[in-house]
Formats: structure tokens, sequence, C-alpha cells
């Protein structure tokens, strides 16, 4: 055997067992959520937390914000992400560029996450072209089709700025076209006029895609298309002064966190003084406050700086993808969503 068979015959067998996503539709966690509302500790807290999302769902002038950060997507959350905007249970989305493109729309194109069932020296994973988010497995062959496509859809663009959002939708475009999976966020969102930001979004797979796009543009003496994140900002910002009442369900925090909650603030440098801050807020975390962040400060300080109400939030102290499919079959099941207003957020910008 050569050295490249053996080595092709090590990564398909790292590469072996496929990431299954979890589907909140196939258990009903009610029964485990109720009971957890009569413990104590993190069990109390998402209980407290399922509850606040299922006061969004029931509340009909309430706009719902899904903000994500970190890997839950590639750790089996993304088919869960999928349906809450598949059942109008969400009606925006701020999310990093990983969650969007090395992830979602990664497999949306037909690829897969694995598995680690053993982790080897990353060096070892190096020299085979896998990439490891702790005990997951990307195939970097792949992911590099994820920077491609997001180049040649970037060359069929006008050259122009664009939001994240603008740009985005033209993957939900791509995917609704050309994708090979049903249950792609970024897919569902374009079908269902949810807009998705990611206010760093070149801090992805895009981000070398894009790069190119430029660079191949520039060397031909052309103008490209680039991503405007002041648009986003604004954009989102209209939203939310649209809106009105507002809640957050919240995966991690940093900069999507910031992201949204700052909207409030930037409303009202623009003059509507009135904004509402977001009525409702639930982030789940495994950050720690003694650094004096939270990954973007806890819930109760983001109300000194007039972002968030403090009388109905909740945070949850716990790893998400272990927590987030409790919430999200709770939420589901008792179908507080079935007769929510269809917002479509996505659509005011033509």
């Amino acid at each position: 055997m050569t050295t490249t068979q053996a080595n092709a015959q090590r990564k398909a067998e790292l590469l072996s067992t496929v990431v299954e996503h979890i589907d909140i539709k196939s258990f009903d966690a009610r029964p485990i959520i109720d009971g957890m509302s009569k413990m104590s500790f993190t069990s109390r807290d998402l209980a407290r937390a399922t509850n606040i999302y299922n006061q969004m769902l029931a509340d009909k002038d309430c706009s719902i914000f899904l903000v994500i950060a970190g890997s839950t997507s590639a750790g089996g959350c993304m088919d869960l992400y999928a349906e809450l905007v598949r059942n109008n249970m969400v009606d925006g989305i701020v999310a990093t560029g990983a969650t969007i493109v090395d992830m979602d729309f990664f497999e949306g194109l037909g690829h897969k996450h694995y598995q680690a069932l053993e982790v080897p020296d990353d060096d070892t994973l190096r020299s085979l072209y896998i990439d490891r988010i702790y005990d997951t497995y990307i195939d970097e062959e792949q992911l590099q089709d994820c920077d491609f496509t997001i180049n040649k859809i970037a060359n069929e663009l006008e050259p122009k700025a664009y939001s994240s959002r603008a740009f985005i939708r033209e993957m939900g475009r791509y995917l609704s076209e050309h994708g090979k999976k049903e249950n792609s966020l970024v897919k569902l969102a374009y079908e269902h006029d949810v807009p998705i930001f990611c206010p760093a979004f070149v801090d992805s797979s895009a981000g070398f895609g894009l790069v190119k796009h430029q660079v191949d543009q520039a060397k031909a003496g052309k103008p490209y298309m680039m991503i405007d994140a002041v648009a986003d900002f604004r954009e989102l910002t209209d939203i939310k002064i649209k809106a009105g009442t507002t809640g957050l369900l919240m995966v991690g925090g940093g900069v999507p966190k910031n992201f949204i909650q700052d909207t409030v603030v930037c409303a009202e440098i623009l003059g509507h003084e009135d904004v509402e801050v977001h009525k409702y807020a639930v982030q789940i975390t495994v950050a720690d406050v003694r650094d004096g962040a939270c990954s973007s400060s806890t819930l109760q300080e983001a109300a000194s700086w007039g972002k968030v109400n403090t009388g109905i939030e909740q945070m949850v102290f716990a790893e998400a993808g272990s927590v987030m499919p409790l919430l999200a079959s709770d939420a589901y099941h008792r179908g507080l969503w079935k007769d929510r207003p269809v917002r479509k957020w996505g659509a005011i910008f033509g």
C-alpha cells in the first residue's frame, strides 16, 4: 500500500461516523421541562428560560431574534435551528459567519460533519486535511468547496456593496436552486423571508471566497462586490424600530449578542427616543462573568446600557447543545407558534 493509499484509508476511517442532527419533533420535552421547573440550579434556570421563550411565542406583538455564536450547528443542532424558521418560531437571525457558512451552508452543499471517535495528534489531522472542532471533524477539502461556491456567487453578483443579510440571501437562493439538503437554515430563511445577519461575516469560510473574488477582479481591472458592515447595523436597527416589541433567544454571546442588543441604542441615536428595549431575553452560555464580559455582558448588566428589560430575562449557564433541544422541543410541542403572525422582515429590503 502506498503512502497516498494509506492516508486515504486513514482519513476514511476518521470520517466514518456522521453527526446526526437532533429532531425536536421526534420527542416531547414538555414533561422534562415541567419537572425541571420544580428543581433547582441549572434545571430550574432552563425551565424559566423555556417559559420566557414560550411567552415570546405567545406575544403576538413580539418579533423574535435567534442569536447564535459557537459551534452548536456543527455539533448537532443544525436541524433544530432550521425547524425554528420552518415553523415561524423566529423572525430574524444574528449569527457568526462560521455558523452560517462553515456549518449550515456547508451542509446545504451536501457535505457533512463527523464525530471524532478518537482524537489523534492535530498535526496528523492537518496532514490528512481534517479540521477539528473539539470532538467533531470537517473535511478541509469539502470546506474548500464551500469557499469556491461563495466565490462563484460573488462573481455573479453586480459589483457593489452588500450587507451580509443581502449576500446571505443570495446564498439561500443558490441553495434553493442547487442545494442538497432540505433542512438548511440558510435555504429556509431565504424561502421564508427571515433575514440573517452576520456582523463578522468574513470571519468564516466566506472570507476566503470573497478575498479571492476581490483579488481576481482587481487583477482583471474590474470592479468587485464588498460586504458593508455598516449596512448590517442600519438594516437590523431598522427592523428593531419597525418591530417594536422584541425578544432574544441567544445561544452563546460575543459579537452577535452585542450586535442585536445595540440596535436599541442605535435607534435612540437616530432620534427614536421611544424605541423599546428588548422585552424578553434568554442567553445560554458557558462563558464566565469574572473577566468582566460573560461573552458580552450578563443580561442584567446590559440593562444598564438601555438594551434589555430586567424583568423578563434568564441566563442559563450550560453547554447549549445539551439544553437547546429540550427548550426547542418544549416550545414546538406547546404549539404557541401555530397562530403567530408571519412577519417576513427580510422582505422589507426588496
